[in-house]
């Protein structure tokens, strides 16, 4: 029994040296070696994602959320405002009365040399045949025109020689009658923007490149609005690159809506489309600006004639402004000329009246057309347009 309990004892312990020897054969095999060790490149960080919290550099310790000083609510807390709107500020343009005669000192300025050249003359002692011969070539110089001027020197002339005696201040009175004889001082010289009948009042301004009609038309709307008219725009001038910008940046100076189209769009079509808003929304005044063609062009003035028919198929135009650039002189007329045969000029805006001694183009235009200036641009400044008033224009004139 002895024998075989021991054997069974043998046994077990040669069984257990051979399973250690197997396991420590198996833990002894070779590993695989390792990979290569990766560049030591520095990532940039990862931007955070929505929701995640971004990781910023900080120079102290991060706190835990209880060594944070929290607000005990005696005090608000500060809510930073969202930044405001870029809302253009409108406004408030000069009011239209007296405008003029606010702006005599610059008239009279550039006007000199024509009011102090014909006093001179005048106050000669001997007024013989080759000072009357000076003043007209004076007058002519200023662009007053043959006919009107040959009317003034005889006018003057019998009136000095009946007269006797010439104090200045009888020359210059005689002066100042005459020159308002030539302009006339019975034209209505108001531009015609009542409303009536459920419909504005329609202007169109046309002229030709350089005169400065786009500029004239912002600036009508701003004396109309200073007279508290509400304004609509029509930009049909569609040639010139630019021009619906030009004029809309006008009308939202004064909060006046401009109606414009696609750059070579049809003149025509935007000029019908700003007449109906206009009339849909009740505005008092609608202003259409039209391309400054060129006068020798007669597809083109073919082109403003049906700009007016369409226009006309909505309502009936109130005024036809023509713009003309005071410095042209006597080419000025001839654009009148062309303009006036192509649609019925109402009215007329001398612009830069301020630049130049030819003031005697006011008189000169009126008897050409027939039609009165209504409107002069005295300055580059938004407000230096101005109704025309006879009496202040010839005492800026003579320098009364």
């Amino acid at each position: 029994m002895e024998t075989v309990i021991l054997a069974v004892v043998i046994a077990v312990v040669v069984l257990g040296v051979l399973g250690g020897l197997v396991v420590g054969s198996r833990r002894k095999k070779p590993l695989p070696p390792p990979p290569p060790a990766a560049p030591d490149i520095t990532a940039p960080p990862a931007e955070p994602h929505v929701g995640d919290e971004a990781e910023t550099p900080r120079d102290e310790p991060r706190r835990t959320i209880e060594e944070v000083d929290l607000p005990d609510g005696s005090a608000p807390v500060a809510v930073e405002e969202p930044p405001a709107l870029d809302v253009p500020e409108i406004e408030v343009p000069e009011p239209t009365a007296g405008r003029l005669v606010r702006l005599r000192t610059r008239l009279s300025r550039s006007q000199n040399a024509l009011g102090k050249g014909l006093l001179t003359l005048l106050s000669r002692e001997h007024l013989d045949d080759d000072t009357w011969e000076e003043i007209e070539d004076t007058l002519l110089t200023a662009d007053v025109g043959v006919a009107p001027t040959q009317e003034l020197v005889e006018g003057l002339r019998e009136r000095v020689k009946v007269l006797g005696t010439r104090t200045p201040e009888e020359l210059r009175g005689l002066l100042r009658e005459e020159l308002l004889k030539l302009l006339g001082t019975d034209f209505d010289r108001a531009v015609r923007t009542e409303p009536e009948a459920g419909k504005p009042g329609i202007v169109m301004v046309v002229g030709v490149n350089g005169t400065g009609k786009t500029t004239t038309t912002g600036k009508l709307a701003r004396v109309l609005v200073a007279d508290g008219r509400t304004v609509v725009l029509g930009a049909a001038d569609t040639f010139r690159a630019a021009a619906a910008d030009q004029l809309q940046t006008w009308g939202d100076r004064v909060g006046a809506h401009t109606v414009r189209g696609p750059e070579g769009g049809d003149p025509a079509s935007i000029a019908f489309d700003a007449v109906k808003e206009g009339k849909e929304i009740g505005a008092d005044v609608v202003l259409i600006d039209t391309a400054g063609r060129l006068h020798t062009k007669t597809g083109l003035m073919d082109e403003l004639g049906k700009v007016k028919r369409v226009v006309e198929k909505q309502a009936p135009l109130d005024e036809v402004l023509l713009v003309l650039d005071a410095t042209t002189g006597q080419n000025g007329l001839v654009q009148a000329r062309v303009f006036a045969e192509v649609v019925d000029i109402t009215g007329i805006v001398l612009t830069k009246l301020d630049g130049t001694a030819k003031g005697g183009i006011v008189i000169a235009v009126q008897r050409e057309l027939g039609v009165p200036v209504k409107l002069v641009g005295l300055g580059e400044g938004a407000d230096d347009l101005a109704p025309f008033e006879p009496e202040a224009f010839v005492d800026a004139l003579i320098g009364e």
